[in-house]
Formats: structure tokens, C-alpha cells, sequence
């Protein structure tokens, strides 16, 4: 895995009709947006924020993550009005088996267009390609259809069910669906699209 490629300066990911980038202060009020509404997070382990200077200092943190090499959140963007939309993520770097775990969230005013599913085809492409990753992983709760949907999209295979596996914020003991995807699963999909 190579590190240095995720962490030596965030990477812009692109496609035609969105971009993967920093979020600064400047994207304060569609961040707000986001962690302002409850039903973004109804099936994540992450308590909505309803106050805006908590959300201020968060992006702060999302520097900080950065920094320590922990997490790198990256803004989805739209190209046509450089809007934030939602926000993608990788985080637990396990190097001893060459794995990264991947999470995303959207402005409910941008469900159902297609973009989760653009966004995390963007950082299969980036965390295959170029950071040489192996093994790519999502934890989804199992109500939460819509992002299974995504994954599936982009290749995802669901491994099983983890029962009462995990303690959510906001949630309590909750069961997640793991979902995996590995290089070779990778290159074979695209080597038959080529085909």
C-alpha cells in the first residue's frame, strides 16, 4: 500500500460531472446542510450536528485526521457549479493486509442521482490504481438499502452479516452487512467491460 500517494497532499479525484476534493471553511454551509439533517444519518453511527460552530470546527478536524494519517474525507463536488454535495471517506489503513475501509453520505437534495455511486467508483479507481490497496471494504446496517445499492453498483460483494458486532454513536449495538471488494475482483470486472 502505498501511503505516501493518499498522504503526501489530498488528492483530486475527477470524473465528467464530479470532483473529489479538500473541504474547506469557504463549504461551511452545505456541509451544514448534511450533518444538519437526520435522515442523512439514520443508518450511520454518526449523531447529526444542528449547531453550525460545531460543524465549523469539524472541518477543522477533518485537517487533523489528515495530518495524523488516520482518515481523509474528501467533499463530492459537482463540476458544473463546484457545489459540495456530500462527503466520501476512507479510513482504518490496515497495511498488514493491504485493506482500507470506505464510507459516503449526501445532501438528501442529491439522493438518487447517481452520485454516491460516481464518487465511490472514483476511489476504487484511485485506491486500486495508485495506492496499490488489495482489499476495499464498506460497513452498511442492513436497512440501509440505498448505499448496498451503491456498492453492489461498483463490484461489492456482501460477506456476511456481522450480529451485535458493533456500537454505533447514537445507535447503540448494532448488526452491519460487510461488504468486500479485492483488486482481482476489480480487474476482472473492468477487463470484461473492455471485452
Amino acid at each position: 500500500m502505498n501511503l505516501e500517494t493518499v498522504f503526501n497532499g489530498l488528492p483530486i479525484l475527477k470524473s465528467d460531472h464530479i470532483t473529489l476534493n479538500k473541504i474547506e471553511e469557504n463549504n461551511l454551509e452545505e456541509v451544514f446542510e448534511i450533518y444538519n439533517n437526520d435522515r442523512v444519518f439514520e443508518f450511520c453511527g454518526i449523531i447529526p450536528k444542528h449547531n453550525k460552530d460545531t460543524v465549523k470546527k469539524m472541518i477543522g478536524h477533518f485537517e487533523r485526521d489528515y495530518l495524523k494519517k488516520t482518515r481523509v474525507k474528501w467533499g463530492i463536488f459537482y463540476n458544473e457549479n463546484e457545489k459540495l454535495v456530500g462527503i466520501i471517506e476512507a479510513q482504518d489503513f490496515n497495511q498488514k493486509v493491504n485493506m482500507v475501509t470506505i464510507g459516503y453520505f449526501l445532501a438528501e437534495s442529491n439522493w438518487g442521482k447517481g452520485i454516491a455511486t460516481q464518487s465511490v467508483r472514483l476511489l476504487l479507481e484511485f485506491f486500486f490504481k495508485e495506492v496499490n490497496v488489495n482489499r476495499i471494504q464498506a460497513e452498511v446496517m442492513p436497512l440501509n438499502v440505498n448505499s448496498k445499492k451503491v456498492l453492489l453498483k461498483n463490484g461489492f460483494l456482501k460477506e456476511g452479516t456481522l450480529r451485535q458486532a458493533t456500537l454505533w454513536s447514537g445507535k447503540g449495538i448494532v448488526d452491519l452487512e460487510i461488504y468486500g471488494l479485492l483488486k482481482e475482483d476489480y480487474e476482472q470486472l473492468h477487463e470484461s467491460v473492455r471485452q
